[in-house]
């Protein structure tokens, strides 16, 4: 068991608290059903190097947020994959081949718009209620 001054390095580390936005894609699917597994590991694979490549997946000096990113193992949505979802926007994106993840970087990410070409759900996190841990 790790002390709470190793988890509070780890989380300083991560930028957990800088973190702008969280995009979330199904990839290495134990039952791939909205896409092949492959295509799933292909999409995760470019989402993670294009984050770093970009630096936005770190907070830096002259950008202090940054957006997290995780693979799930399934969104639940088995239909034209891989799904991948940005929080706290809420935007549900189908077919987020390396292709459509570049524009969705650059478009909702980067400049604040939907791709609305492969948007098919957009829900808003609700407001947070505030807790004695934030």
């Amino acid at each position: 068991m790790t002390s709470q001054t190793d988890l509070t390095k780890c989380v300083e580390s991560l930028g957990l608290a800088q973190i702008q936005r969280h995009v979330l894609i199904c990839a290495d699917q134990t039952k791939p059903l909205c896409c092949s597994k492959e295509a799933g590991l292909v999409a995760w694979n470019h989402l993670k190097n294009r984050l770093k490549e970009l630096k936005l997946d770190t907070p830096t000096i002259e950008r202090p947020d940054c957006i997290f990113r995780t693979k799930a193992n399934c969104l639940r949505v088995c239909d034209q994959g891989p799904i991948m979802v940005v929080y706290p926007d809420g935007v549900w994106y189908r077919a987020a081949s390396p292709e459509i993840i570049d524009r969705i970087i650059q478009e909702h990410l980067i400049e604040n718009k939907i791709v609305q070409e492969y948007a098919f759900l957009t829900h808003p996190l609700p407001t947070p209620v505030k807790s004695d841990a934030t």
